[in-house]
């Protein structure tokens, strides 16, 4: 396997409730290593542009007063097939189908605030980083 790049949202539940360093811990023991990371309070147009695949979606305008309602930790990730395994370690998007052990299972509050966003491919995941992260503040 190569090592490649993902990225990552520790989202406002989690942030709220002190959880980026537990989240961080999780990432690192999946075999991931931070190489960017930045705690941000996204705007309303970060929010809308990010999740713009969504804007037809019913959903939309709670996703997006969601992630503008507290800070949130971005961050770049690399390792072995670092978008499936971020995927892995984060668990199923609504926390009652995540597995034990995984992050949403773990600190999800719910479907909705499920605690993490990551990238669902490696194309996107280079289009997630490119949106938050200047190439020189990624480190590895």
């Amino acid at each position: 396997m190569a090592v490649t790049r993902t990225f990552s949202i520790i989202k406002p539940d989690a942030t709220r409730r002190n959880l980026t360093g537990a989240v961080t811990k999780m990432l690192e023991e999946a075999g991931l290593r931070v190489v960017a990371s930045k705690r941000i309070q996204m705007t309303k147009e970060q929010a809308e542009g990010f999740y713009a695949v969504h804007k037809e979606r019913p959903f939309f305008g709670e996703l997006v007063d969601f992630m503008i309602s507290g800070p949130v930790v971005v961050q770049v990730l690399e390792g072995e097939d670092a978008v499936k395994r971020n995927r892995d370690v984060m668990g199923a998007t609504n926390p009652a189908d995540a597995d034990d052990g995984t992050i949403r299972k773990t600190y999800a509050e719910s479907i909705e605030a499920n605690s993490v966003h990551g990238s669902d491919s490696d194309e996107n995941a280079k289009i997630e980083i490119d949106y938050f992260f200047d190439e020189k503040e990624i480190v590895g």
